[in-house]
């Protein structure tokens, strides 16, 4: 697995927010999931992912799952 950082943090109309780090050299294919609901996203060597915010504010840090693996290893993910 991947080298990653999960910061967590409320904004301020208090929704959960989760942003995902990429701490290694290679560029990764990953997903952020809350109540069912998942974004995958392509993430950058040595980047940080945009935040992505719950849509209720009685999510909190424990709501958000967070998934990374290396593009390379999921073709169907990479650019055409």
């Amino acid at each position: 697995m991947p080298k990653i950082k999960v910061k967590h943090q409320r904004n301020i109309k208090n929704f959960a927010e989760v942003q995902v780090s990429n701490d290694t050299m290679e560029n990764l294919i990953c997903y952020v999931a809350i109540d069912g609901y998942k974004v995958f996203f392509r993430l950058k060597a040595i980047e940080s992912s945009k935040w992505y915010t719950a849509t209720d504010t009685r999510f909190n840090h424990k709501n958000f799952s967070v998934w990374c693996d290396y593009l390379k290893l999921h073709p169907k993910y990479q650019k055409k």
